[in-house]
């Protein structure tokens, strides 16, 4: 019977096939190569390493793939890892996939009814049209409910997307009676519109990936040019042009919520839905993160997590 990432201790010896995510050949001080990779299952991620090895020997080894490893597990600086004795290429026949990718916890189909629920809720009739147009669109919409939201930092899971922005839209529609002066129909649709371009910038059918479009353009670039195309969708549907503050705000709302120039938003958030907007999505992120780091800790009697080099801190876990 499989084991799961999740369920490895330091010193479990492994022979088992994981997906290869990523694949790195470096150099130690000594000038020789080792093989660092990351392979996955549906329950995590495991860094592992290979040492005194060969482009020749690795060449076969495809970030995507399936491959067989055998090794052991240590703990290294808080952290567990492998160090592989032994990897190869796995045929994927035979393979459950659903073994390997992580998915949400969540109801997908409910998300996305309670999706549909909200942003048809949106009563000016301009906003409410376009995002007529997204939801009609049934490929966008079924790779927006498979697509994570991320590769490694949040929500990095099929259906981590759809989860994402809904938990985003539920607190926009709760703070709307505390914020009045908000729009909040603008909020709601600047908040199912900020990640859409995901759908495109990543590659999630065999293991998470950047795909050509999205290491180039990225998915800001990528949502702008979708809503250029709705939009014109919508004035054809309604019989009149679309409002062009209305477009630039919805574009600004897209282009900023990233919030600062040094996590890559070309604009910084100038409207009162646009900082909001960031706060939302900085909340959802950083309170899954959080969480699952907690929920993940290999060390289930530390006080402590290990050391989050992404977020540059520990998390105190307590006595639970």
């Amino acid at each position: 019977m499989r084991r799961y990432i999740k369920e490895y201790v330091d010193g479990d010896s492994v022979d088992d096939v994981f997906l290869l995510t990523d694949k790195q050949l470096r150099a130690n001080r000594n000038a020789n190569l080792y093989l660092l990779v990351d392979l996955r299952d549906r329950t995590g991620c495991i860094s592992a390493r290979m040492w005194n090895v060969t482009e020749e020997s690795c060449a076969n080894l495809t970030s995507g793939e399936f491959v067989h490893v055998k090794g052991k597990v240590q703990l290294y600086q808080g952290a567990l890892q492998m160090i592989i004795s032994h990897i190869f290429p796995a045929a994927p026949d035979g393979l459950d996939r659903s073994d390997f990718f992580p998915q949400s916890n969540r109801d997908v189909v409910r998300l996305s009814a309670r999706l549909r629920e909200i942003l048809l809720s949106i009563e000016n009739p301009h906003l409410r049209t376009l995002m007529e147009c997204y939801l009609i669109d049934e490929t966008l919409m079924q790779a927006f409910m498979t697509a994570p939201a991320g590769i490694k930092a949040h929500h990095a899971y099929q259906g981590g997307l759809i989860e994402h922005v809904v938990s985003m839209l539920e607190i926009g529609q709760r703070i709307a009676d505390l914020y009045p002066n908000l729009d909040t129909d603008l909020l709601l649709a600047g908040i199912f519109l900020h990640d859409i371009g995901k759908v495109r910038e990543l590659s999630y059918e065999s293991g998470f990936a950047y795909t050509d479009e999205g290491q180039l353009i990225g998915h800001m670039v990528i949502a702008v040019e979708m809503l250029n195309d709705k939009i014109r969708q919508a004035s054809e549907l309604a019989g009149e042009a679309f409002p062009q503050e209305l477009v630039l705000r919805l574009k600004h709302l897209i282009v900023s919520h990233h919030g600062s120039y040094e996590f890559g938003s070309p604009k910084l958030p100038m409207t009162p839905e646009a900082i909001a907007l960031h706060y939302i999505d900085n909340l959802d992120a950083k309170i899954h993160e959080f969480t699952r780091d907690i929920q993940d800790d290999p060390n289930p009697h530390s006080r402590w997590t290990p050391f989050n080099a992404r977020i540059d801190r520990k998390l105190f876990k307590g006595s639970r």
